[in-house]
């Protein structure tokens, strides 16, 4: 029987059917109107992620940030409102001169007088913004749906008459009236907004709430769908996931997730996840290698250190260190990693110098050492290993390494078993 597909195709290889994916992570025949496979990078570091406590990015360093990102192909770059300051005006400028391949976005509220103003800084587009929920209508811009609806025609028409991109944003949509919400999106839908925007504000949205609003929304609107998510709750990339599988087109994210409060979904992490559901579409589109420099950049630049358990990136992310884990490793590594580091441009890593060590683990390393011994040899240093690690910690590679070559050494006058007795301390093996 022929593979039953839905008529569309992967947007990086339009020879390869979307569906079905061939992945044992999701269903082999997803969702219709799933877009995991055909989905854009809206990527906001240079936008949401100013607003970081840390964050402060002078011109020069938006410019390298801006670069470090088009490297790995994002689809656009949002960047502050123009109208937050003189400079930010000027940035806005500096960067949608620089001939990048990844479109230039800026920010504003709904307002006639932000729209003028980002207009003349030469982006490729517009995001428009207002707050619809109970919370913000009262305490923040006081105003009624009536006059919001009415404002973003207004706006949205102005823009769109300068040939720009336009998209359309609820804030707060999760906390917003259903009614309300479908209501305004159909209104700038029909006037021709090239995509309306879900804005999880503050994190309370879980991925079954999004899938619904965004399949909802879905059967509404024509125009594609963005999609904000606050990762307040932690559930800011299983959102950005059931978005997608909804019917979502683009996600926003930032560098390391940074953002106001605790940021928004991160990009290595929305990487990390679509990767395990269409590796090849990933692989294809973006240039995966280069997300450890922009992290590295972003993270100098806030002054902080990239999180020990980062996706990705992280120096936790492809280590192994129980023994049974190792073993495993060591015969396929598909066995305990769902990414492959090397399309990342990383390294898995094999822990042998802990309580916790297998044989199978410290007879790789003999192996990579080019060491002449038999199992049962490695099986005797393994337990030294283990015996020392239970008294004094974690013991090093190159303690792993000295430990190793000189139970080689004593092997060649038959004194390797006195040498492992005699060894109390790991400061005896580099003595």
């Amino acid at each position: 029987m022929p593979e039953q597909t839905n008529g569309q195709t992967n947007g990086n290889n339009p020879d390869r059917p979307r569906e079905p994916i061939v992945s044992p992570y999701q269903s082999k025949y997803p969702d219709p109107m799933s877009n995991v496979s055909n989905f854009k990078i809206i990527e906001s570091t240079l936008r949401e992620g100013e607003q970081f406590a840390n964050a402060f990015f002078d011109t020069a360093k938006k410019i390298e940030i801006a670069k470090a990102l088009d490297d790995i192909g994002v689809d656009y770059l949002e960047l502050t409102s123009p109208m937050a300051s003189e400079q930010s005006r000027l940035d806005c400028t500096a960067i949608a001169n620089l001939g990048l391949k990844a479109k230039i976005l800026t920010h504003i509220r709904c307002h006639m007088d932000d729209a003028k103003v980002a207009i003349s800084t030469g982006v490729d587009g517009l995001d428009v913004v207002i707050g619809t929920s109970s919370y913000l209508r009262e305490f923040s811009h006081g105003k009624d749906m009536d006059y919001i609806t009415a404002k973003a025609i207004e706006v949205i028409t102005f823009i769109k008459k300068s040939g720009l991109e336009v998209r359309f944003s609820t804030e707060d949509s999760f906390r917003s009236d259903l009614v309300d919400l479908l209501s305004i999106y159909k209104a700038v839908d029909k006037i021709g907004v090239n995509r309306v925007g879900i804005a999880d504000t503050v994190g309370c949205a879980n991925p079954r709430q999004v899938y619904e609003l965004v399949k909802t929304l879905r059967s509404v609107v024509s125009c594609d769908i963005e999609c904000h998510f606050h990762n307040d709750t932690g559930c800011a990339i299983a959102n950005a996931y059931a978005a997608l599988e909804a019917g979502a087109t683009h996600i926003d994210t930032s560098v390391l997730g940074i953002g106001e409060r605790n940021g928004i979904t991160p990009l290595g992490g929305l990487f990390a996840r679509m990767y395990a559901g269409d590796k090849e579409y990933v692989k294809n589109k973006y240039n995966l290698h280069k997300i450890r420099d922009v992290e590295n950049i972003v993270a100098e630049a806030v002054d902080v250190t990239v999180p020990f358990n980062n996706y990705i990136t992280g120096y936790c992310a492809f280590t192994h260190k129980a023994g049974i884990h190792a073993k495993a490793i060591l015969n396929n590594p598909s066995t305990y990693e769902i990414l492959k580091p090397e399309d990342f441009g990383m390294t898995r890593y094999v822990s042998i110098g802990h309580r916790l060590t297998g044989w199978n683990a410290v007879k790789n390393r003999v192996e990579q050492l080019n060491l002449d011994l038999t199992d049962e040899d490695a099986k005797a240093v393994t337990q030294k290993i283990k015996a020392l690690a239970d008294v004094h910690g974690a013991l090093s590679l190159d303690m792993v390494d000295g430990l190793l070559k000189k139970f080689h050494e004593a092997k060649g006058d038959g004194t390797h078993k006195e040498v492992l007795n005699r060894i109390e301390s790991p400061a005896q093996i580099v003595a």
